[in-house]
């Protein structure tokens, strides 16, 4: 093992939480301490950064997931030209037994300052004659404050900011952890170096659970495959929001074209499978689905499609964030199942937070702590 370098903060991850967490810390806070991240992979090309839907909403059930996305979208606005931000919201469309759910959700998002309206079955018809509303009771739409944008140009802006501000880039991967009772001393890359740290930052992405177990402790954190497929319609539809049907496939444009996905279902969703592409779930799982909701999609092509992971949470599908009650010097930022980049501005200033000042300071992420009882967020997709 080669002696290496130290560093008042690690991070674990590369991708937009890293970067996140690195941003804040050395661009907004100004934090004076030494800062490194560390990415084994800085081409990318198995990143969920880099393979993800980027959108962003504010329908949430939860009041705290409402607050990390209006931090986001107002965070994103900054950028909004460098990242090609689309200002057009979610349409969250229910059925009789999904109806309930969205009803209680909006009441939710009210209350929170969510912008966010409720429209009836002839509203829905009318503003949207493309759709398919003859089983639908309800439906949610966000007027402002979602959208989605280029996610991996994002990334990039966080990762530039953080370099120039003086964080320092290390290529690498760690393969353990050199543990002393409740702290963390170092990180062991896999060429043999030790990075040594007065903090780190579980910002692993899907394989956040591995680098946690490195560090001596087990936190639900997998890599689940997730699908995206694109596809090129006959008939011009206008101006069509980000689409959520009560089947969980979701729609919305790409240009000339359309970003198609759905979560397999629960029997056939393994942890980290090959990413490869299952054209069968698309010709058996969505297009019946989709075109029954969208029938001018009853005529389409899949020009491309690809997959990726989500660092998915099996017990509740949200986040894990803050410190581990097991160890005094490492902060998770990890297990976001779908929404990291949406939520990765609100966890890098929240972490930030906690290293330079013990506490959350603006926007309390207390409800993601490691230790707390289950989220029961209704609104995951």
């Amino acid at each position: 093992m080669t002696s290496g370098r130290h560093y008042d903060v690690v991070i674990v991850g590369g991708g937009v939480v890293g970067q996140a967490c690195a941003w804040f810390l050395a661009c907004d806070l100004g934090y004076a301490g030494r800062v490194a991240v560390i990415e084994r992979d800085p081409a990318y090309g198995r990143a969920s950064s880099a393979l993800s839907v980027s959108s962003i909403r504010q329908q949430f059930s939860t009041p705290a997931s409402i607050a990390m996305s209006r931090f986001g979208f107002s965070f994103v606005e900054r950028f909004a030209e460098e990242v090609a931000l689309v200002r057009r919201g979610y349409l969250l469309v229910a059925d009789a037994a999904r109806a309930p759910m969205l009803e209680a959700n909006w009441a939710v998002q009210q209350a929170n300052g969510a912008d966010v309206e409720r429209l009836d079955p002839a509203t829905l018809r009318a503003r949207h004659p493309w759709l398919n509303t003859e089983d639908l009771v309800l439906a949610t739409y966000g007027r402002s404050g979602e959208g989605w944008f280029d996610g991996y140009t994002l990334m990039q802006i966080l990762r530039r900011g953080a370099r120039a501000a003086g964080v320092a880039a290390i290529t690498g991967e760690v393969c353990g952890f050199a543990r002393q009772g409740r702290r963390l001393r170092a990180a062991t890359l896999a060429d043999g170096e030790r990075i040594e740290a007065g903090v780190f930052v579980d910002a692993g992405g899907p394989w956040g659970g591995r680098v946690a177990a490195m560090a001596g402790i087990d936190i639900p954190v997998v890599a689940r495959k997730r699908q995206v497929f694109v596809v090129d319609c006959r008939t011009p539809i206008e101006a069509m929001p980000m689409l959520f049907d009560p089947s969980g496939v979701y729609c919305r444009p790409e240009g000339r074209h359309f970003l198609i996905g759905r979560a397999p279902e629960a029997d056939d969703d393994p942890d980290e499978p090959p990413l490869e592409v299952d054209h069968r779930q698309f010709e058996e799982a969505i297009w019946p689905r989709l075109a029954h909701r969208v029938p001018a999609m009853q005529a389409l092509k899949v020009v491309s499609a690809w997959a990726g992971y989500y660092a998915y949470n099996p017990i509740d599908r949200n986040a894990l964030i803050g410190p581990h009650p097991e160890l005094d010097d490492l902060l998770l930022a990890t297990g976001f199942s779908g929404h990291g980049m949406q939520h990765a501005p609100a966890t890098g200033r929240g972490i930030a937070e906690l290293i330079v000042h013990g506490r959350y300071t603006s926007l309390d992420l207390g409800a993601f702590a490691a230790d707390r009882t289950p989220i029961v967020e209704t609104n995951v997709y």
